[in-house]
């Protein structure tokens, strides 16, 4: 039960972050483009780690040829 309640509370932070970053594009007020800011730079910190987790799993399995 705790599980699910971790993970529906990261989906509502997940969705709000969004919403906040559709809303300050249309120019909402200062703190929804603060969240905006915080959500896409933690959305750019995420994609740039995976890439460098794919990168370090395909150059090890080349290694073995």
């Amino acid at each position: 039960m705790t599980v699910v309640l971790l993970l529906l509370g990261v989906l509502v932070l997940i969705i709000g972050g969004c919403a906040c970053v559709v809303w300050a594009e249309r120019g909402g007020p200062r703190w929804a483009r603060v969240v905006a800011t915080v959500t896409l730079t933690a959305s750019e910190l995420l994609r740039s780690s995976d890439k460098k987790r794919r990168r370090g799993l395909n150059s090890g399995s080349q290694g073995d040829d």
